[in-house]
């Protein structure tokens, strides 16, 4: 036998012995860990290497201390929300639709803390260019901080605009802190930062590496996208930053998303967490607990509204849960817009459920791919909707990259989580769960706008695909646990 068979079998005995002590260690769910093991089996060097950088297990670490909770008083608040929901005098002043819903309120409040508001004004902003156009207009408008948090920040004619927005406001003194991932903003050049810091504003990644070309915790990132002026402007959504969300890049032309811009204490929600994430990102929990981050104002509107965040860290699918609750409670029509569509078998019989109750199950997502194994994948998954009788549209006018799920046009949700198993499970995520009439029929006209632009995806053509995309299909299907 020769050294080359020797080494190659000592290789393989390491790889299944790994394979048992490594794999099947943790709560990791059964598709994870036959997707990990098929790559651990075919490609056993590079499999282990993969799963170095893309499989650690964040649910027993804990990244966000309880204790900078507790200095805003979220445990003590959402205790006293939970413990007052279902009186009669809070049912009444729920309203009829979060009266209707108050199950998922209580599930908000209770697995996630996410506190409850009902006094909020939202604008629904679905074009980058007006998007940034109002985002740039209050920044300039803040008088005491601006905390911009997101996943993508691009070195280009955008990045460079917002740039400069942000250290226009440091040199007034206005407190300016940017946060960032590491792996999604990972051209963001320390150069480029360099105005903003001389300016007196301050800039952090989200998970950095020593080596940023070797990042051991490159699967699970911060995807979240906040910006909040003063305690009292907030913003969240799909849109990052760069010039692709203006429609500016060829590859994916017209780019449609969805971001809400919020008046109202929702925001102080939204301040929460963008202070968690820095707190982490900085090791600093002492310096942003000042008062005026949390100004109280009077009611800017009557909207009600949970702000709801997930993460690797937590055991619990938190914007995954509220989905299936939503979908669960439909009655009429559920609309859905997602730039992927992988979603664990617990929501996918959620909608097939509601599709063979009579709901009118409405889905959209890209005519074109950004990721080609997240795309077949997405294929996949729409067959079986598709074979249940839901309406699929693929989206022509460009790329859709909105995040949205509306239910009976009277709840809605809106935020940075797509509808696959990485936002649900491995991304740092934050979506607003809203409870009125007017937000949700505004998310539903967008959505019959697109349909203009879109194509319906009947069964007939699904199943007239050529056999190579079919097995593409089938092969992404066995990996989507872990794309």
């Amino acid at each position: 036998m020769s050294v080359t068979s020797i080494i190659l079998g000592l290789f393989l005995v390491l790889n299944m012995i790994f394979a048992v002590f490594v794999v099947f260690q943790g709560r990791r769910d059964i598709g994870s860990t036959w997707a990990w093991l098929l790559v651990l089996y075919f490609i056993p060097i590079l499999g282990f290497i993969m799963y170095l950088f893309l499989a650690q297990d964040y649910r027993r670490v804990k990244l966000f201390k309880w204790g900078d909770l507790d200095k805003i008083g979220i445990r003590n608040l959402s205790q006293a929300q939970l413990d007052s929901l279902g009186s009669p005098d809070s049912m009444r002043s729920l309203g009829k639709i979060a009266s209707r819903h108050a199950d998922l309120i209580h599930l908000h409040l209770k697995g996630s803390r996410a506190l409850w508001s009902q006094d909020n004004e939202v604008e629904t902003l679905t074009d980058g260019r007006a998007k940034f156009d109002r985002l740039l207009a209050d920044i300039a408008a803040a008088t005491e901080t601006v905390h911009f948090q997101t996943y993508i920040f691009r070195c280009d004619s955008l990045g460079r605009e917002v740039l400069d927005a942000l250290t226009a406001k440091a040199k007034q003194g206005v407190k300016v802190r940017l946060l960032y991932d590491e792996l999604g903003s990972r051209r963001l050049s320390k150069r480029m930062l360099r105005p903003l810091i001389e300016a007196g504003g301050e800039a952090a990644a989200f998970f950095p590496s020593r080596f940023r070309v070797f990042n051991l915790r490159m699967n699970y990132r911060n995807h979240r996208k906040l910006v909040i002026m003063d305690g009292r402007i907030g913003y969240v959504g799909g849109f990052n930053v760069g010039n692709e969300y203006l429609g500016l890049d060829p590859k994916f032309g017209y780019w449609r998303d969805t971001h809400l811009r919020i008046r109202g204490s929702a925001v102080h929600s939204l301040q929460t967490r963008f202070i968690l994430d820095w707190n982490q990102a900085t090791r600093k929990h002492d310096i942003i607990y000042e008062q005026e981050l949390f100004p109280e104002d009077a009611p800017a509107g009557e909207v009600g509204m949970q702000i709801v965040a997930s993460g690797p860290n937590s055991r619990l699918e938190h914007i995954k849960q509220g989905y299936i609750k939503m979908i669960a409670s439909a009655k009429h029509s559920i609309y859905l817009q997602s730039p992927y569509f992988i979603p664990d078998a617990s929501m996918l019989e959620a909608l097939r459920i509601a599709v063979l109750s009579g709901v009118h199950v409405h889905v959209m997502i890209p005519d074109k791919p950004d990721h080609m194994f997240i795309y077949w994948a997405t294929l996949y998954n729409i067959g079986e909707l598709l074979e249940t009788g839901a309406n699929v549209y693929l989206y022509k006018n460009g790329f859709i990259h909105a995040k949205t799920l509306v239910v009976d046009q009277e709840i809605a949700s809106v935020g940075t989580a797509n509808t696959d198993v990485r936002s649900f499970k491995l991304n740092f995520e934050v979506n607003a769960f809203i409870y009125d009439a007017n937000v949700s029929l505004r998310l539903v006209e967008a959505f019959k706008q697109d349909i203009a632009v879109s194509e319906l995806l009947t069964i007939e053509k699904y199943r007239s695909r050529p056999l190579r995309i079919k097995f593409k299909e089938s092969i992404s299907r066995l990996l989507s646990p872990i794309l």
